[in-house]
C-alpha cells in the first residue's frame, strides 16, 4: 500500500478509490479485448499480453496491494499453458529475493535497537543552527541513514524532530515567513534526501534490488555490492548537494541568523540515547561486518581460490548473526526476534518475484525480444540521447505509479533494447533503476515525499515548485555520469 493512502490526503481520496472501483473491472476487460482483438494472432504471444496489461492497469491504479497483483502469474501462466508450474513458481525463490530479505533484516536490526538514530542526531549536531545548517543537517543525516532503511523509515524518524524545531521557533516569537521558509525547507529536505540516499546502495531501495534480480538473470552472476558504490556514491553525493543548493540558494532562500534553542533541543535527544549499549554496539558490528563482507567479497574469494561469498549469502549471513547473537542468553533474549520480523515488508518479496515471473513469460513468449527490435531497427543516431530518453521516460512515470513496479515491467525490456543495439546493458538499465527513486514533485510519487505532505507544513504547489528542478536535475546528473561511467 502506497503511503499515501495511509497518511490520506481528504482532497484526493475520493478520487483515489473511484480509480481503485474503475481499475478493479478494467484490468479484465482490457485483458478480454486484447485477447479478442485479433484471433489469428500468436496465441501464446496474446495470452501474455493480456495477463500482463491486466497487472499492469493494477499495479498502476492499485487497485489491489501491489502484491497481490504480483500473484496474478501463479494462476493463470500454468491455466493459460504460458508456462509450467515449476517455471512459473522458480521466479518467486529467486536469490535476489533473499537479499531483499537479508537487507531488510539488517535494516530492522538497526530501528529496533534505535542504532539509526544515533547516526543521525550524530550528524545533526555537527552542522551548526544557522538555518542552512539545519536545513543541511537534517538532509545529511536522512540521507546517511536512508542508504541503509527504509527511506519512509528514516522521514518518518526524522519528521517529529523538524516539526520540534519548527514548534520552538514558533514560541520564541520568530517572523512567521521566516518559519514557514524554514518549515518548507525541512520537510522538501527530508522527503528528497531520503529518496536520493536509497538510490546510493544496492540495499537502499527496492527498484536497486530489482535491478540486481534482472542482472542476475541476464548474466547468471552477482551485481557487486562495491560496483553499485561506485555509481551511487557520486550520483547521490551529487544530487544532494545540488538539492540543497536549489532549496537553500534558488527557490527558499533564507537569512543566515542563528537559531536559539536548537543546539539545546538537538543536545537533549542526543542525550536521551545514553551511552551506547551492548544491543546497539552488536548490531553495529554484524552491520559493519555485512558490509565489509559486500565490499570485499571479489577479494575474500580470490584469496580461498573459489566463490564462497556472493551478495545474498552476505545478506542472509547478517540477518542470520541478527537472530541468533544473543544479548542476555539467560533471558533469551537475542538482538532481533521472529516477534519483531514480523514488520517486515514480506509483500515486496512476493510483488519481486510476480515481475520476475511476468518477465519470463514475456521473454518466452518473444514479446521483449519483438520490442527490443522495433527499438533497434529505428534510425538511432545516438546511444546517449536514448539513454537519456529512457531515463526521462522512467523519472516522469515513477511521479504516477509505483517505482517497484515500474522498473520490474521496464527493465526487462531495456535489457532486451541494450542487447539488439549491442552496447553496455548498465549504460541503459542504471539510469532507468535510478531515475526510478528520483519522484520530487508530488506526494503520492513516493512514502518519503508523503510523509512530509502529511505534516501540513507543504503543499502540493509547492513541492512541484521545487520537484520539477529536482526531476530535470536528476536526469543531466544521472544521464552524464552513467554515460562517464558505463559510455
Amino acid at each position: 500500500m502506497r503511503i499515501h493512502q495511509l497518511y490520506g490526503f481528504p482532497l484526493t481520496l475520493a478520487a483515489m478509490q473511484r480509480y481503485k472501483q474503475i481499475g478493479l473491472f478494467a484490468g479484465p476487460l482490457l485483458a478480454l479485448f486484447i485477447f479478442l482483438l485479433d484471433p489469428g494472432a500468436d496465441a501464446l504471444q496474446t495470452k501474455v499480453l493480456c495477463i500482463a496489461a491486466w497487472m499492469l492497469v493494477w499495479w498502476v491504479l492499485e487497485t489491489v496491494e501491489l502484491y497481490v497483483t504480483a500473484m496474478l502469474p501463479m494462476v493463470l501462466f500454468p491455466m493459460l499453458g504460458v508456462m509450467s508450474v515449476p517455471d512459473t513458481f522458480v521466479p518467486y525463490a529467486n536469490p535476489i529475493i533473499f537479499l531483499f530479505l537479508g537487507g531488510f533484516i539488517l535494516a530492522l536490526a538497526m530501528e529496533e535497537r534505535r542504532l539509526h538514530e544515533r547516526i543521525a542526531f550524530g550528524l545533526l549536531r555537527l552542522t551548526g543552527t544557522k538555518p542552512a545548517g539545519i536545513v543541511l543537517g537534517f538532509m545529511l543525516a536522512t540521507w546517511a541513514v536512508a542508504m541503509w532503511i527504509s527511506n519512509t523509515a528514516t522521514a518518518v524518524m526524522l519528521l517529529p524532530i523538524a516539526i520540534s524545531i519548527i514548534q520552538l521557533l514558533k514560541e520564541q516569537g520568530t517572523d512567521e515567513a521566516l518559519v514557514k521558509r524554514i518549515s518548507l525547507l525541512l520537510m522538501l529536505g527530508i522527503a528528497y534526501a531520503a529518496n536520493i540516499g536509497g538510490m546510493v546502495t544496492l540495499i537502499g531501495t527496492p527498484p536497486n534490488l530489482v535491478f540486481a534480480g534482472f542482472y542476475y538473470d541476464a548474466f547468471g552472476v552477482d551485481f557487486a555490492f562495491v560496483d553499485w558504490l561506485k555509481v551511487g556514491i557520486p550520483i547521490g553525493a551529487l544530487l544532494l548537494g545540488l538539492g540543497y543548493l536549489v532549496l537553500i540558494k534558488f527557490i527558499y532562500p533564507v537569512s543566515s541568523n542563528r537559531i536559539e534553542g536548537v543546539s539545546e533541543l538537538l543536545h537533549e535527544r542526543w542525550k536521551s540515547l545514553g551511552k551506547m549499549k551492548r544491543p546497539e554496539l552488536t548490531v553495529l558490528v554484524i552491520f559493519g561486518l555485512t558490509v565489509f563482507l559486500w565490499i570485499f567479497s571479489v577479494q575474500i574469494n580470490d584469496l580461498l581460490g573459489t566463490r564462497v561469498l556472493n551478495n545474498t549469502s552476505i545478506a542472509m549471513l547478517g540477518g542470520i548473526l541478527m537472530f541468533v547473537t544473543p544479548i542476555n542468553l539467560s533471558q533469551g533474549e537475542f538482538v532481533v526476534s521472529w516477534e519483531h520480523a514480523r514488520k517486515l515488508p514480506w509483500g515486496i518479496l512476493i510483488l519481486f518475484g510476480g515481475g520476475l515471473s511476468l518477465a519470463g513469460g514475456l521473454e518466452k513468449a518473444g514479446i521483449i525480444a519483438l520490442v527490443a527490435e522495433f527499438v533497434a531497427s529505428r534510425d538511432i543516431d545516438s546511444v546517449f540521447l536514448l539513454m537519456v530518453g529512457l531515463t526521462f521516460v522512467s523519472l516522469f512515470l515513477t511521479e504516477v505509479m509505483s517505482n517497484v513496479a515500474l522498473v520490474t515491467v521496464l527493465l526487462p525490456v531495456v535489457f532486451g533494447i541494450a542487447g539488439e543495439l549491442e552496447v553496455d546493458a548498465l549504460l541503459l538499465t542504471v539510469p532507468v533503476t535510478l531515475a526510478a527513486s528520483c519522484a520530487f514533485m508530488m506526494p503520492i510519487s513516493t512514502p518519503p515525499n508523503a510523509v512530509v505532505y502529511s505534516s501540513g507544513y507543504v503543499s502540493v504547489k509547492e513541492m512541484l515548485r521545487a520537484g520539477v528542478w529536482m526531476n530535470m536535475i536528476s536526469v543531466v546528473v544521472i544521464s552524464l555520469i552513467c554515460y562517464a561511467l558505463f559510455g
